[in-house]
């Protein structure tokens, strides 16, 4: 096995943990909620202040640790990881427990960002978008192996085991980066004003919109994804199981299929795709009147919605390598950031259509983020061909 290949399925691990840390909760909240002796909706909680620490910390530590060596930088927030995990499988209480999940959800979203960087160096240009999608992939595996072994564990044995058997793992990873990875890498150092130079630029402010509305366009219907099966398509809940898998592992061939986008056309290849949500959408209500044609139209909006993961990361490292070298770690947490952001809106939105307008029509509040996503795409593009006319030129 050559070496690149072998760091890929090293930074695949790395996200996997980092997944099962974040997505694992769902599935053991009963658990937990049991033995620390709190209502579930307490429980319910550590979802919600994982993601918005997670949003809010990932820029700030990106920022104020890009001085600092990448390589040193990395090691120091996966052994901060690794406490915080272990912590989670020790907690003697909720407030222990809360605590812990605040530390890694801090520390999540810029081990994230660097490992996006080390692509830019480990990984030749022409293989970079590859290695982006497998990174992201990972995330994909955790959301559809992470929960459910889990859940396994804690039936078996104790929800401890599950977060213990993520430290265990951590190790192994950690063990691996260290091994693998250059000491030192080409960086440049930038104050906070150098960085922020990023976010002023018209490319990046779309790219950034165009994450959220299409995380917004599929948590619209995602978040209820569940009762659609169940009640909207009228399948069993012994079913349940199966069919969100074969969900997840749509979300794993889209995230193998965005790698491949990145590599040939990148964006420029997307606004079809965009056209096609917005379609599968429209017709979603209809569509719920057949199992087989309704599990189909959510099985193609899985592959499609997260098809923009690698083409967007890419661009977003080529802009930052280009003209804005001191923001390169930055640039790399831009795409989760607002993704995540965009998590809460279509949520939000999906309980909204949920309450006012029910179940069966739930798509139209996704059809809206569907059209603002494909008028940013197109947008996007067309600032590009215009941007590169004019250095052609010059």
């Amino acid at each position: 096995m050559s070496k690149n290949r072998l760091v890929a399925l090293v930074f695949v691990l790395v996200t996997f943990l980092l997944g099962c840390n974040e997505f694992m909760v769902v599935g053991i909240l009963s658990e937990i909620a049991r033995h620390l002796n709190v209502s579930l909706t307490q429980v319910g909680y550590l979802v919600t202040v994982f993601a918005v620490v997670y949003a809010i910390c990932t820029p700030i530590i990106t920022i104020f640790t890009s001085k600092y060596n990448r390589y040193q930088m990395l090691l120091v927030l996966m052994g901060v990881f690794l406490v915080g995990n272990t912590m989670s499988a020790m907690a003697p209480n909720y407030g222990w427990m809360l605590f812990s999940r605040i530390i890694a959800a801090s520390v999540a979203g810029a081990i994230i960002s660097l490992l996006m960087t080390f692509t830019a160096v480990i990984a030749p240009k022409s293989k970079r978008a590859s290695l982006v999608a497998w990174v992201f992939a990972g995330y994909s595996i955790a959301s559809v192996f992470g929960v459910p072994i889990g859940t396994m564990l804690s039936v078996q044995y104790s929800w401890r085991d599950a977060f213990l058997l993520v430290s265990l793992l951590t190790v192994t990873a950690y063990g691996f980066l260290v091994w693998l990875l250059p000491k030192h890498v080409e960086q440049i150092a930038g104050t906070f004003g150098d960085q922020m130079k990023l976010l002023r630029d018209h490319r990046i402010q779309i790219g950034i919109l165009l994450a959220l509305f299409t995380a917004a366009t599929m948590y619209g219907y995602y978040t209820y994804i569940r009762p659609l099966l169940t009640s909207g398509l009228g399948f069993s809940r012994s079913n349940l199981n199966v069919l969100l898998f074969m969900i997840g592992l749509m979300s794993i061939a889209s995230n193998r299929w965005s790698g491949h986008l990145a590599k040939h056309g990148g964006l420029n290849r997307l606004p079809k795709y965009y056209v096609a949500d917005l379609i599968i959408l429209m017709l979603l209500p209809e569509a719920l009147n057949n199992e087989a044609v309704g599990f189909g139209a959510l099985l193609i909006l899985t592959m499609i919605v997260t098809l923009l993961s690698a083409p967007l990361q890419v661009y977003f490292l080529d802009i930052a390598e280009q003209d804005y070298p001191q923001a390169l770690v930055l640039a790399s947490s831009l795409s989760s950031i607002f993704f995540n952001f965009g998590i809460t809106l279509g949520s939000a939105t999906a309980s909204v259509m949920f309450d006012v307008i029910g179940l069966r029509d739930i798509s139209f509040g996704s059809a809206v983020y569907s059209v603002i996503s494909l008028s940013l795409i197109i947008g996007l593009n067309r600032l590009i061909k215009q941007q590169s006319s004019i250095v052609k030129t010059k």
